[in-house]
């Protein structure tokens, strides 16, 4: 495990062309993308579900956000703000590392949809910009943007998942890689969720619709990214069951419960209990149902008991997620006529 992974060649005539020799990690690929012989046949659904998932953010109305961030109480703006100046975080970080990860893929298909999702990560920077630039004047935007510098709370979260990467950057193991793909599940099925509610439970109270519309446009990419290192995952579950011997899956579990345990501390800082419509409680026992949908996605038992449920006094969390159900403009409802296909069939 400890053996370096070797990254694919650029340039490889001797690739082998036969689909069953294909591998997830550690084949002999050609990089030839091939459409049409593929050995991973869900890849078809992700890319077709992604592309029909492009939108533009510049096309969402956030003329009334302008107004009403002025208008937010002290609490509600310091939670726009440190949750925005996450989200940035994230999202750059995304970017930064998926190329990384997709050296080492040798199935080309499964390295074509990390391609189409670091585009996506760029654009999910690219509408966290426009937000900022909408309500905020430079200086505040540049203050918003680099909040983790100066805050510990903000650094904590940061380090957590980047350090597991720079980690792999050092190491290039298989072990490594494995950590890294459990980061990234962790990071886009978890890392986001109290974030995203946030802005959700203002739009229910009236607040920064646009700001709303945005992050649901951006919560529809991530949900198709999370099922993306899902099945990732669980093809190497196939494909290289030394990666799950027992001591690694404890890691492994490790690593989502002390994601499930950040998250939620970070909510209770940054939410807490003065954010009308969302409690400390109810931000815990949603992230810990999230925590067991992620870890028995993989096929693994629950890890948190009590929480096997979706909580009723969150069930408008995914109601408001659906980017394709809620329409408040025009301009808005412009960007939903991208999404063409029917959405991806999962159990996330």
């Amino acid at each position: 495990m400890q053996e370096k992974l070797s990254a694919k060649p650029l340039f490889n005539p001797f690739g082998d062309t036969e689909t069953t020799k294909r591998r997830m990690i550690g084949g002999n690929t050609t990089n030839l993308n091939d459409f049409n012989n593929l050995k991973y046949p869900w890849t078809s659904d992700w890319y077709r579900q992604a592309m029909n998932n492009f939108w533009i953010p510049e096309e969402i109305n956030l003329s009334q956000d302008l107004k009403d961030y002025r208008l937010l109480s002290d609490a509600e703006r310091k939670a726009y703000d440190k949750i925005l100046s996450f989200l940035v975080f994230l999202d750059s970080l995304q970017t930064a590392n998926l190329p990384n990860i997709s050296e080492y893929i040798t199935a080309n298909e499964v390295s074509l949809c990390l391609h189409i999702q670091t585009f996506q990560e760029c654009i999910h920077s690219q509408s966290y910009s426009y937000m900022l630039d909408t309500i905020c004047s430079p200086e505040e935007r540049n203050d918003i943007l680099f909040q983790w510098k100066n805050d510990s709370h903000l650094l904590e979260r940061n380090t957590f998942i980047g350090g597991i990467y720079n980690n792999f950057l050092e190491h290039r193991d298989r072990f490594s890689l494995m950590k890294v793909l459990v980061a990234n599940y962790i990071l886009e099925g978890i890392y986001f969720y109290s974030g995203f509610m946030f802005f959700y439970n203002l739009s229910r109270n009236g607040k920064m619709p646009g700001s709303a519309q945005e992050i649901r446009y951006i919560n529809r990419d991530e949900n198709t990214h999370l099922w993306l290192f899902r099945n990732i995952i669980l093809e190497l579950k196939k494909e290289e069951p030394e990666l799950f011997q027992k001591d690694m899956i404890e890691t492994y579990k490790a690593m989502l419960e002390e994601g499930v345990e950040q998250e939620i501390k970070w909510g209770s800082y940054v939410i807490g209990d003065e954010i009308p419509g969302l409690t400390k409680r109810m931000l815990a026992d949603y992230i810990r149902y999230l925590g067991n949908q992620r870890w028995t996605s993989l096929g693994f038992a629950p890890l948190y008991e009590n929480n096997q449920m979706e909580p009723e006094d969150m069930a408008w969390v995914s109601q408001y997620a659906n980017a394709n159900m809620v329409k408040t403009d025009f301009f808005e409802a412009r960007s939903t006529a991208y999404a063409k296909s029917t959405a991806l069939v999962d159990d996330l």
